[in-house]
């Protein structure tokens, strides 16, 4: 596997409920000055509105719509459009550092753990698992069927980390917020991004 270190990271958002999840992410990985490519997936558009009340034009693509208005001082994003195939995110000859999922439906899901992908999202995702680069999944769905625990699996062996959007409460959680902010300090952890989101376990 090439050096990737420093490179950017991937975020796809899906159509799972869990929009905070992924809208906080992006938040703190822009803050922590990293360089992301996004992708978003017309029911990921729909659970954004649902959940956020943000419309989304995934073909004029604004980022202080989805952020709420909130312009990140640090960072920088380039967005892609969910059918765009010749974005550079396809190719595994472009380097990146990681990818995440957030939130991951369970069609995603599905057509990634068997290779059978339709837009960049999936392909995205088939591009960091072929080139061994690490791929972290979002899934936020209760109670699980058997098809879906069997496409976790075969996604955690193809060398994904499987991370429901499942908060702690240990942390001493007082809002949604906090409980919005474990998730996404677990996800930092993976992708090696320093934070202070949550009191840790054991600390004072």
């Amino acid at each position: 596997m090439a050096d990737a270190s420093g490179a950017p990271l991937v975020i796809g958002i899906t159509g799972a409920s869990g929009a905070p999840y992924a809208v906080r992410l992006l938040e703190v990985l822009l803050a922590a000055d990293r360089e992301i490519h996004l992708a978003i997936s017309p029911s990921g558009q729909a659970v954004i509105e649902a959940e956020l009340g943000r419309r989304v034009d995934l073909d004029r693509f604004d980022l202080q719509t989805l952020l709420g208005g909130t312009a990140p001082t640090t960072g920088k994003l380039h967005y892609h459009h969910y059918k765009n195939l010749m974005s550079p995110i396809a190719s595994g000859s472009y380097l990146t550092a990681a990818m995440v999922i957030c939130p991951c439906s369970g069609s995603t899901l599905a057509a990634v753990a068997h290779a059978m992908g339709e837009n960049l999202i999936h392909r995205a995702a088939e591009v960091h698992l072929k080139e061994r680069r690490k791929l972290v999944v979002v899934p936020r769905e209760t109670p699980l069927s058997l098809p879906q625990l069997k496409n976790m699996q075969a996604i955690h062996e193809a060398g994904a980390v499987v991370l429901p959007a499942a908060p702690g409460f240990y942390h001493g959680a007082a809002s949604v917020a906090d409980l919005v902010d474990f998730v996404v300090a677990r996800i930092c952890d993976q992708l090696g991004v320093a934070n202070a989101l949550m009191r840790r376990w054991g600390a004072p």
